[in-house]
């Protein structure tokens, strides 16, 4: 297959995983404005969007840890080929369309690492190209502390507002303000989450583009790259996610607006840190981190632990299951052009399949918003009704 071809596709496949990468996160910045009434779903992500796509343009170090650092190449690594990195990607697209069937909010970022991670080392036979020094310290003990950091943040910043306001307790419409807070909030997790996952898939295409030859430094972003990957996230952003918006805004805890501006700015203020020191974070786990520590922080409040372990076992399983489809199709890369046309086919099957069956129940914005509601049915605004006159006889 020309090498031309292959590229061509490894970056179209690219862009594929950045645009489920957007509708499988924007329940991270979404689903408790959402959940408290504090936005219409349709406004929500439409404002998701346009805030992912100006939170790609505002860094690249992430990119730059994924195009020169967790894989090895050349001398005791691996030959990184775009047929490598395709398979790669088919190991993470599938993976998250599965998960998103399932409305399990899981990692896209572990799933492209699983991806690239199983196909380096089958390209290789050796374990020898996966910087595990790389993968520990940018990886594994951010996806373990930062879910961590942001719950013990949110549960402090919830504490904090409910003891601030607490001369509204016992009044209905007491701490509405926050409803209009969760405006800000919600955006900037919108604007952190393009400068971390859109980051990503730049690597992705830069990686290619250096295997291929087109470029000579990995550390370097070319500015096409940027925009496309910014428009793809933006537009899967925009197409909802409405079953992961459902299982994040109603599934872990009853949310109520104080909690959801508490989680949301932990969330952005974990994920912005983050991206300035170059960890490839998960913004789901963060998010889910993040709505369990406010639920942890409001007094009445219940965590539904069932819940967060499906989705704690998510984040177990990703990497791995993702490195394996990954290796597969790696398996059928190294059978040349042929391979490649049959791990297309397979993928494109599959995520058909995927699609067909999540019609059969179906979520939309049409039928999330009841649903979620009932998480904030608690909170339903209603005016403190005037007092009555004396009349004086």
């Amino acid at each position: 297959m020309d090498l031309t071809l292959i590229v061509v596709l490894v970056i179209a496949l690219a862009l594929f995983f950045d645009f489920t990468n957007g509708f499988h996160d924007t329940a991270n910045a979404m689903a408790t404005p959402i959940a408290t009434g504090a936005m219409k779903p349709k406004v929500a992500v439409g404002l998701a969007a346009i805030l992912n796509l100006v939170g790609a343009f505002l860094s690249t170090e992430v990119a730059k840890t994924i195009s020169g650092g967790i894989i090895r190449e050349g001398s005791g690594g691996v030959l990184i080929t775009p047929e490598l990195i395709f398979a790669g990607l088919i190991g993470a697209v599938v993976w998250n369309m599965f998960t998103w069937l399932l409305g399990l909010p899981s990692s896209s970022s572990h799933a492209l690492f699983g991806g690239l991670i199983g196909a380096a080392i089958v390209g290789a036979w050796s374990l020898d190209p996966v910087d595990f020094g790389v993968l520990l310290s940018k990886v594994i003990i951010p996806a373990v502390a930062a879910p961590l950091t942001a719950g013990l943040v949110a549960f402090t910043a919830t504490k904090l507002s409910y003891l601030i306001t607490r001369r509204y307790d016992g009044k209905p419409d007491g701490r509405s303000g926050f409803r209009f807070a969760q405006i800000f909030s919600s955006s900037l997790v919108a604007l952190a989450h393009g400068t971390n996952d859109a980051q990503k898939t730049m690597g992705v295409i830069t990686l290619t583009l250096v295997a291929a030859g087109v470029q000579a430094d990995g550390n370097e972003v070319e500015p096409w790259v940027i925009i496309s990957c910014g428009i793809a996230i933006a537009l899967g952003t925009y197409m909802g996610g409405w079953r992961i918006i459902k299982t994040l805004g109603t599934g872990l805890t009853d949310v109520k607006p104080a909690q959801g501006f508490s989680a949301e700015t932990s969330t952005a203020a974990t994920i912005l840190a983050s991206s300035h020191l170059g960890f490839a974070l998960s913004t789901t786990q963060v998010a889910s981190g993040s709505v369990i520590g406010s639920g942890l922080g409001r007094r009445g409040s219940k965590v539904r632990w069932g819940t967060a372990g499906r989705i704690a076992l998510g984040w177990l399983l990703t990497l791995p299951a993702a490195a394996v489809v990954g290796g597969l199709a790696a398996l059928l890369a190294h059978l040349g052009p042929v391979g490649i046309v049959i791990d297309a086919i397979i993928g494109l099957a599959v995520i058909v399949a995927i699609f067909w069956v999540s019609r059969r129940n179906a979520v939309s914005s049409h039928n999330v918003t009841s649903e979620v509601a009932a998480s904030g049915a608690a909170v339903k605004i209603k005016r403190n009704p005037k007092p009555k006159r004396k009349v004086s006889l």
